[in-house]
């Protein structure tokens, strides 16, 4: 993609990142078409075997949080955000990330993740008023003591501010971090900041995806119990 059209682009408001995040879900939907059109096979191919493996062992991860009904329900948004967060991390270890016109992380800006953290804030009340049967869901605003409402509240708020600060911070401090190091050391630290950022980028992947799984899993509670034990 040439500059030109990439800043045409740009007028438009479309970004790198929103460019880059679109290849990236081709790319998912691509994998899972393939892995998934011969399900009913004996044999399986090696591509569905290795999406089942990893996906089971995420699956049983995430088991181990929410409990066996809340992972069933909603174990395809946690397992999808944490996918879909890591293979935008590790677009940024891809040659000339943020420099190539068209080729950036999507988790480097803001806009990205504050969208993620905004979608889990309404996913969250979504799930307790499901659970709750209503609005009784918004009870625990007022406990363990009314006055403690504003308070609440503001917690409430925060969660999704904190979600999209520590994803962003994390991954575009990273890739600022990286970038400069290369600047001025071309040759050894590099590779081992792009090391480090393989697991960094593994790790906020989990963090984030996790924080969602517990927040679903608080929601999720009925009068001090679970929703699978309903």
């Amino acid at each position: 993609m040439t500059v030109s059209m990439m800043e045409n682009l740009n007028e438009m408001g479309i970004t790198s990142g929103m460019i880059t995040s679109t290849v990236i879900t081709i790319i998912l939907c691509v994998i899972a078409i393939l892995a998934g059109r011969n399900m009913q096979l004996k044999e399986p191919g090696r591509l569905q075997n290795m999406v089942e493996i990893g996906i089971g062992k995420l699956y049983g991860f995430f088991e181990g949080i929410m409990g066996k009904k809340l992972c069933r329900q909603y174990f395809p948004i946690v397992g999808t955000l944490f996918i879909y967060i890591l293979f935008c991390n590790y677009s940024g270890l891809l040659p000339a990330a943020g420099e190539l016109p068209g080729l950036k992380p999507p988790t480097a800006s803001i806009n990205c993740t504050a969208a993620m953290a905004i979608f889990v804030f309404f996913m969250t009340m979504f799930v307790g008023i499901r659970a709750n049967r209503g609005p009784k869901y918004f009870k625990h605003l007022f406990k363990p003591f009314a006055f403690l409402f504003p308070l609440m509240v503001i917690e409430m708020v925060v969660r999704p501010l904190s979600l999209t600060m520590r994803l962003y911070g994390n991954v575009f401090g990273e890739e600022t971090v990286t970038h400069q190091f290369f600047t001025m050391v071309p040759i050894g630290l590099p590779v081992v900041m792009q090391a480090l950022s393989v697991l960094m980028g593994l790790v906020q992947a989990l963090v984030f995806s996790l924080l969602t799984a517990i927040y679903f899993t608080e929601a999720g509670e009925v009068e001090g119990e679970e929703l699978e034990t309903l």
